[in-house]
């Protein structure tokens, strides 16, 4: 089966998934709370959106498998040469999740500042792995987060950068 024809058929999967699970939440409602059918119903028309935002990005050639396999490439990359010393922090790059790697460098920063058991080497290493991954991942850096990182890159993920750049 080709790549288009698995796509097609695993978006026909989970848009029948939605719909029949709104359509089970409607035969259902007499035996839910009101705000427990509320907030399920809301969170399936949430889904059905992104489904839907997806689709045209889809349709629009602005998403492809293509896309999903090169930043699998790039962690592969990144673990072979090494450039990366946290794996979770690869794992979140790998599956593309700014928001968890955000998540990650606030718990980080305020590890640090509440003096928790963090040394000092560690919480750069990990605070410039966090931001070449986001930034990577075309995420937005803020000046303070640039100098950060500017100041702070090893040779490896200054290695990594150059290959990704040049790829």
């Amino acid at each position: 089966m080709s790549q288009n024809a698995e796509l097609r058929a695993s978006a026909a999967e989970q848009v029948t998934r939605l719909l029949t699970q709104l359509a089970d939440l409607e035969e259902l409602r007499a035996e839910l709370e009101e705000d427990e059918y509320e907030d399920s119903k809301a969170d399936t028309l949430q889904q059905l959106e992104e489904f839907k935002a997806s689709l045209a990005r889809m349709a629009a050639g602005d998403v492809t498998l293509v896309d999903d396999l090169e930043c699998i490439r790039l962690a592969t990359q990144a673990a072979v040469s090494r450039a990366f010393q946290t794996p979770e922090i690869l794992r979140m790059f790998a599956l593309k999740q700014p928001m968890q790697l955000r998540e990650r460098l606030t718990v980080l920063q305020r590890d640090r500042k509440l003096g928790k058991g963090i040394a000092a080497a560690t919480y750069s290493v990990e605070v410039v792995e966090i931001l070449t991954a986001l930034k990577k991942l075309g995420g937005d850096l803020s000046g303070e987060e640039r100098a950060f990182l500017q100041d702070n890159i090893t040779s490896g993920l200054a290695a990594f950068e150059k290959v990704v750049d040049e790829a």
